[in-house]
């Protein structure tokens, strides 16, 4: 062999090896594990049989026997608050969710919609090569840009490959309006919602692994079960429908019992006593236990469908060769949920789609064993949540079916994710400041090591707490009512799991350490100021902040024509006004009668006020639109507190229209009737306000 020829086989062998070392390193990247992220909504933290339940949650338990499960891992307290930490690493105030998405309350923290100064665990993973895929629910978005359509934050926008779901936060099991990426539909028949999430998770899985085998998924399944409303297919309703009669007080023995046995909780823990809203089962009717066993038994149902669903996910990850390479997360977005909901057109509770029930305070009590308080709070019955953590190949085998005992906090599954990933999380995103992860990764606990979890803070509704070590601040604030420190609770969670024995007349300096502690993070984030007013009443004065500039599209708007108006209402982004968007209508043919095509924006208003109406307008010729202000209530006969004609003209101008002062209190709608536009006939609206007028 000549010097050439020996030159170009070392180049060979160089290239061969270099070839080889990069394959080996694909190869180990492609060893990066899958991420399987499932959530169920309003899971009481003694619901499921691993975790004392007497629930059928077979496949749930097997994970725990063959995993790990926490004490003390910790939610958000309430659905929105707890999805924007999950999904985002960050505390719900940092993702613009410190309340809910029913309102913007004008702050980033209070906003309602998912905070572009945060990156979404999807966003992070899909960087890193991940597919990425939603099933469930939603929940970050602000309700009326969904109902605008506004998509700039839902989950294909937000780092997701492929979604399918319910968008906002709660429907109908049987006949919900279901999402599809970017595509909004009504269900078709046949249709149950926690089967719909089970099923597509299981199709995404195959398409996925039939697709893109080389590469790693994640998946968020966000399943609705078993939030209200209490409906369940009749099968696994009859799995249940006798057992509760034996009554809350027996079921809630039980499950602490076995608690106990399985070590959840010691020996020496107290059960806290039955909340003293419930009454004692014995002393209920025979009818009314009958009833109340019925909606116990509905709840079970549904979480026994979802076990099945969480049962068929892992036989698809089983087919796919990938169960056991696949890093798998059960919990909660808060604890047992005690509203009491009941608005169907029946009010029989037997589970059918015209029923719209919740299972009440009294079962919710049972859901919380051993522990005080609900959902919304943040004693640990509002924020406690099972967590199940499965993945053969990178949990110490000799660790499986054993408790976690650090506690851990719902922004720690990002920092989980980012670390088994073997990615980096942003500084910046599409060029935006992201706020620093809060979390903390999870992966030393599984190997039976210690993440030295440091200190979480918590705000919802003002009810606030901290948690540092063994140390627990907590108190419990009333609707209406203002943060009282001298209402703060101490308790030492390593001896008191059940918050029991109040120890802050003990320890007055600690109290007052994490209290202003407390004040500190709040100030760092945004909590203040603290709002504690009820939901219907955020929300509704969310309603006067009209949506006149047609920013969120046609969200909150309603549009209704009489039957056989031809007519079109769209959105025009080519600024024939002053904004960007206007509200553009055009009639198709003529119609002879008034109030045939209106748009109406509906709020609540007080006796005694008085408001301006200002609309801008242009049109194709000039044309007469009535401009109304009057009540909406459907009970009371419909009464105009202001009737004025606004003429359009082809060249824009705005008008404004002041209305009586209101005779009571209750609902008002602006009305803007267009039953005089002709066919052909085009109209531009924009810049609508609502102003009340100042006494």
């Amino acid at each position: 062999m000549n010097l050439l020829q020996k030159s170009l086989f070392l180049l060979l062998m160089i290239g061969s090896l270099c070839n080889m070392s990069l394959k080996a390193q694909q190869g180990k990247e492609d060893k990066r594990p899958n991420i399987v992220l499932i959530m169920a909504d309003d899971l009481g933290y003694s619901d499921l049989g691993c975790y004392g339940g007497e629930i059928e949650t077979p496949n749930l338990d097997r994970l725990a026997q063959e995993g790990l499960r926490y004490k003390q891992f910790y939610n958000a307290a309430r659905c929105c608050p707890t999805r924007a930490s999950l999904l985002t690493g960050l505390y719900p105030h940092q993702a613009g969710m410190g309340w809910m998405a029913a309102a913007d309350l004008g702050t980033p923290a209070y906003q309602g919609n998912l905070s572009d100064n945060s990156v979404t665990i999807a966003e992070v993973l899909k960087a890193a090569g991940y597919g990425t895929y939603m099933t469930g629910k939603w929940h970050v978005t602000n309700e009326r840009k969904i109902d605008g359509m506004v998509i700039d934050n839902w989950p294909k926008q937000r780092g997701f490959d492929h979604y399918f779901g319910i968008i906002p936060g709660g429907a109908n099991y049987f006949t919900p309006v279901i999402y599809t990426d970017n595509h909004q539909y009504k269900a078709p028949d046949n249709f149950f919602l926690t089967d719909a999430i089970s099923d597509s998770t299981v199709k995404y899985i195959h398409q996925h692994f039939n697709k893109n085998a080389d590469s790693p998924m994640f998946m968020y399944v966000a399943y609705t079960a078993p939030h209200w409303p209490l409906h369940a297919l009749q099968n696994d309703i009859d799995k249940y429908k006798e057992f509760y009669k034996v009554g809350w007080d027996v079921v809630r023995k039980n499950r602490f019992e076995k608690q106990q046995q399985i070590g959840l909780f010691s020996s020496y823990t107290t059960l806290s006593p039955r909340d003293t809203v419930i009454k004692d089962w014995k002393s209920l009717s025979n009818e009314k236990k009958n009833e109340m066993a019925m909606r116990m038994a509905i709840y079970a149902a549904q979480i026994d469908n979802m076990d099945q669903g969480v049962g068929r996910i892992l036989e698809a990850l089983k087919a796919e060769n990938q169960l056991d390479n696949t890093l798998i997360f059960f919990l909660s977005d808060n604890g047992a949920c005690a509203e009491f909901i009941s608005s169907g057109k029946r009010k029989e509770v037997d589970g059918k789609e015209d029923t719209f029930e919740s299972y009440r305070v009294n079962w919710a009590n049972v859901s919380s064993t051993p522990f005080r308080e609900y959902k919304h709070y943040t004693n640990e019955g509002g924020i406690a949540t099972p967590l199940i953590i499965h993945w053969p190949k990178g949990i110490d085998e000799n660790l499986y079916n054993s408790f976690v005992t650090n506690y851990g906090h719902i922004s720690d599954i990002m920092a989980t994710c980012v670390d088994v990933s073997q990615t980096s999380y942003p500084v910046t995103y599409k060029g935006k400041n992201i706020h620093s992860l809060v979390g903390k990764s999870l992966k030393p606990h599984f190997n039976g090591n210690n993440n030295n979890r440091g200190k979480i803070f918590w705000e919802h509704e003002a009810n606030i707490a901290v948690r540092d070590g063994k140390w627990k601040l907590v108190t419990k604030t009333r609707q209406d009512a203002q943060l009282d420190e001298k209402n703060l609770s101490l308790y030492d969670m390593d001896t008191d799991p059940t918050e029991m024995n109040n120890l802050s007349a003990r320890y007055p300096d600690k109290v007052k350490e994490m209290y202003h502690e407390w004040i500190n993070w709040g100030n760092e984030i945004g909590v203040f100021p603290l709002d504690t007013r009820n939901y219907n009443v955020r929300a509704q004065l969310y309603r006067r902040k009209i949506n006149g500039n047609f920013d969120d599209n046609l969200g909150g708007w309603e549009i209704r024509k009489t039957e056989g108006v031809q007519a079109t209402v769209c959105i025009d982004t080519t600024y024939k006004l002053t904004g960007k968007k206007s509200a553009f209508i055009q009639m198709e043919e003529s119609v002879d009668k008034s109030s045939a095509f209106t748009m109406f924006w509906s709020f609540q208003a007080k006796k005694g006020e008085q408001f301006d109406i200002k609309i801008n307008s242009v049109a194709s010729r000039e044309t007469v639109v009535f401009i109304r202000l009057e009540n909406s209530d459907p009970k009371k006969e419909l009464k105009k507190m202001m009737d004025s004609e606004l003429v359009a003209s082809t060249r824009s101008g705005k008008n404004s229209f002041r209305s009586i002062k209101l005779p009571r209190d209750g609902s008002y709608r602006l009305s803007i009737d267009m039953g005089m536009l002709q066919g052909g006939d085009k109209l531009w609206i924009d810049d609508v306000e609502i102003l009340a007028v100042k006494k």
